[in-house]
């Protein structure tokens, strides 16, 4: 046995469920999908039941037992109906459960000590119809079920652990990691985990796998995964460039050095104030937060809402001089843009050059424009006009705390938030983060693949 195996079968011994467990979770699905069907067998329309995601395929990472059971309605079925129809019958599978809101309503619950979401769909004829994002989960269900077998069950519960351990697991908005779904298929791919390691090991983007060669249509993303039951539709489309990179970095240093320590995911212990303000007097640079109260959404929506804000914040602090060295974005009860520069305050004014001297209209324009001005100029420098006007905002901060704020590309809920009112805090200042974002700062100050 080499080291590899040596871990990787420690590994396996903690993180695939046992008999015991699988016999606790069979016996609460079949309660919950019978519960469901008598529900449904209530309602004026026709609905079945079906048990779906990885604890329907025997995938799921031990202690990771949630219990997802699809009612299927028709598909001419309105879809208030559907939703209203929906939560009728969560609601009397899961009575202490609660609602939650994803592209429709379903309701979410425990039972037995499994966390059971109920949710409604469409019964489409196959994945290419779909009316809602769910619609084609039972087609992921019923395909998979035909390839696993129990040898590379294992071997995804092992490669999903891997994932979880290195941090790039989950298809959220927030994460932008791999899916359930899709380490299922480049599991079965490539035969195993450490074979899923080798070929991630060569990976040089944009990497396309098509399981059933039937691809519909190209797709511009660094991994391509075409979904097997519907030609349109790249599974890894939600993936984010830099967790492929960072799986690439993770699959060579574990395939070089096996360690159990990549299967263990862990936060850093949580960065304070005053080794915030060491780093930064370390660092030389100067930070900015801009706070405000977190829009009330779900992650999913929240997450790129605030990832498009802090794009337009650092790509108009780039272009006003400030030099943005790196930013990052955080939310709990509120809400972050956090922007690092290496420049905080430049000269009151600034050059700005015209046209070519020769270029007979627009040079004449140019030239009477700041004729009469404050600015410095126009003068000939080379072979164009060239003026030295005040700069309008001089400081990074100053800009910050304009109204020229609101004018980037900003998500709405983010901008209707800014509009409310927030705070900018400047260099020093910005240690008073710590207290709420202790583990996302330790993050940012010790960056690691």
């Amino acid at each position: 046995m080499d080291e590899f195996e040596a871990v990787t079968e420690g590994v396996a011994a903690r993180v695939v469920p046992d008999d015991a467990e699988r016999e606790r979770l069979a016996r609460t699905a079949a309660r919950v999908v019978a519960d469901a069907e008598a529900a449904a067998a209530d309602l004026p329309v026709e609905a079945d039941v079906v048990q779906v995601g990885s604890t329907a395929r025997g995938t799921w990472v031990s202690g990771d037992r949630d219990i997802d059971v699809f009612v299927r309605f028709p598909p001419d079925l309105p879809r208030r109906e559907l939703e209203r129809y929906g939560l009728e019958v969560g609601r009397a599978v899961l009575p202490d459960g609660h609602e939650e809101y994803a592209e429709h309503p379903y309701v979410k619950g425990t039972r037995g000590g499994f966390e059971v979401d109920l949710v409604p769909c469409y019964a489409v004829e196959d994945a290419t119809a779909i009316q809602s994002a769910v619609d084609r989960t039972p087609f992921h269900t019923a395909y998979l079920a035909e390839r696993l077998d129990d040898d590379s069950a294992e071997e995804v519960v092992l490669t999903k652990a891997f994932l979880k351990g290195v941090g790039v697991y989950g298809s959220d908005l927030r994460t932008r990691g791999f899916s359930g779904y899709l380490t299922e298929l480049l599991v079965l791919e490539c035969g195993g985990f450490r074979a899923f390691l080798e070929a991630v090991r060569r990976w040089h983007p944009p990497v396309e796998l098509d399981p059933e060669g039937h691809a519909a249509r190209e797709f511009d993303d660094p991994l391509v995964v075409v979904d097997p039951t519907d030609p349109e539709r790249n599974v890894a489309a939600v993936l984010s460039a830099g967790n492929v990179a960072r799986l690439v970095h993770h699959a060579r240093a574990f395939l070089d050095e096996p360690r159990v320590e990549a299967f263990e995911p862990r936060d850093p212990d949580p960065l304070d104030a005053d080794a915030m303000a060491a780093h930064l007097e370390r660092r030389g640079t100067t930070p900015f937060a801009v706070r405000f109260p977190a829009p009330d959404l779900v992650d999913d929506q929240l997450y790129p809402q605030l990832e498009k804000s802090l794009s337009g914040v650092v790509g108009e602090l780039d272009r006003r001089g400030f030099d943005v060295l790196r930013a990052a974005t955080f939310a709990d009860g509120t809400a972050v843009l956090f922007v690092e520069c290496e420049v905080a305050e430049r000269p009151r004014i600034a050059r700005h050059e015209g046209p070519p001297v020769w270029v007979d209209r627009h040079a004449t324009g140019f030239y009477g424009k700041y004729a009469d001005g404050d600015a410095y100029g126009p003068f000939v420098d080379g072979e164009r006009y060239v003026v030295e006007r005040e700069r309008g905002r001089a400081t990074a901060r100053e800009w910050l705390e304009s109204d020229d704020l609101l004018d980037v590309s900003l998500g709405v809920a983010v901008a209707e938030a800014l509009r409310d009112g927030y705070e900018v805090l400047e260099g020093e200042e910005t240690t008073a983060l710590a207290a709420e974002f202790g583990v996302e700062l330790a993050r940012y100050f010790d960056p690691r693949p």
